[in-house]
């Protein structure tokens, strides 16, 4: 496999380096991301804001979430020299998650590389933090792909994340800007909107207050959140259940819904509470100013498996919790820790909220050549 890596690389190099006699297009951007199949929704609101404050930029999207399937590895070989090519001829990319040739190839010095994640925190390991463990990737194949490397600005969020961002990505915090992801501004542009919309489709929300439980994906681990079930009054409260994209939950409990028309980030406008784990919708819920627990039915495991930034025990204090009757006892008294929500929003949200979207942009038009 190593000397596949190397060859293979090689051969990408030599590509590339015929591609980059292509001159450089002054205005063009080039999104990359491995998450969906389709723009997320801070793609989305980036191209809108960039074309708002641009018009004659070009932007040019390769999305694939690629599965390890024969058809998903050929479709990404396909897309990978799609996307070398708009790479050669951009003047800046702005990528959501690893792209290999982005990290492997040697670019133009006209190519800016912005690197924006896909979450606005940094609660649980990842990347260089993960290496060799059980959820991570190995450090051989790290190396050999030169994972994370190449990038020019990384978006960030609350600059208490920032050391964790450069451990990460193993980089330097001078490459770190702390302006958060439009997700932001959507979250605080569309809060009743959401609710409006939701509350149509499932008018029932209404009756009841509203649980949204949303854990965490666990690599190489299995979901074990059932005993919280046993722990709801369910002539109370209603539960949502919103598993992660790569690891779904199904549940038959009468007291349970799914609400898949909707996404878990767009359902925390009807939630009274949320329940989560080490997952980045924490953050999400804090820009809206969501009684958040947490619910850490696996804290040993996790980590030593893969390992988190910030512990919700310490920052979130009595409101995180290793077993689900303790945390629905403290939910059903009413006396949420509003206080310790207070000084999480302060200590790990961007300091001005709702202008996102305007910094990107800006951002990126400023690496114009």
């Amino acid at each position: 496999m190593k000397y596949m890596i190397i060859i293979g690389k090689i051969c990408l190099s030599l590509v590339y380096g015929l591609l980059k006699l292509f001159p450089t297009q002054p205005k063009k951007v080039l999104f990359l991301s491995r998450q969906a199949d389709d723009l997320s929704l801070d793609f989305v609101m980036l191209k809108d804001e960039l074309i708002r404050q641009d018009g004659e930029v070009k932007i040019t999207a390769i999305c694939n979430r690629l599965d390890d399937s024969k058809s998903g590895l050929l479709g990404f070989a396909w897309d990978t020299l799609r996307s070398m090519y708009h790479m050669a001829t951009a003047s800046v990319c702005v990528l959501d998650a690893y792209w290999p040739v982005i990290s492997i190839l040697k670019h133009k010095e006209k190519l800016t590389v912005i690197q924006m994640w896909h979450a606005i925190g940094k609660i649980k390991k990842s990347g260089y933090q993960t290496l060799d463990k059980a959820s991570g990737r190995s450090a051989q194949t790290a190396k050999l792909l030169a994972m994370h490397r190449n990038y020019d600005i990384i978006i960030a969020g609350g600059e208490a994340w920032n050391p964790y961002y450069c451990l990460s990505f193993d980089t330097t915090e001078d490459k770190l800007v702390n302006i958060g992801l439009p997700r932001i501004d959507h979250l605080l542009q569309t809060e009743a909107a959401n609710r409006e919309a939701v509350y149509k489709t499932y008018p029932e929300l209404k009756e009841k207050q509203v649980i949204l439980y949303a854990p965490t994906f666990r690599r190489n681990m299995e979901l074990q959140w059932e005993p919280l079930l046993d722990e709801i009054d369910f002539d109370r409260y209603i539960l949502i259940i919103k598993g992660h994209p790569n690891q779904k939950i199904e549940c038959d409990h009468p007291g349970v819904m799914m609400c898949p028309e909707f996404k878990a980030v767009d359902l925390l406008a009807v939630c009274d509470y949320l329940i989560t784990d080490y997952s980045a919708i924490a953050v999400e819920a804090a820009v809206l100013n969501k009684k958040t627990y947490y619910y850490l039915y696996d804290f040993d495991a996790y980590m030593e498996n893969n390992g988190i930034n910030v512990s919700p025990f310490d920052s979130m204090p009595g409101c995180a919790f290793h077993d689900a009757k303790s945390l629905m006892e403290d939910l059903a008294s009413g006396c949420y820790r509003q206080d310790v929500l207070d000084a999480y929003r302060q200590r790990y949200l961007p300091p001005e909220l709702g202008t996102s979207t305007k910094k990107l942009a800006a951002l990126v038009i400023d690496h114009f050549n």
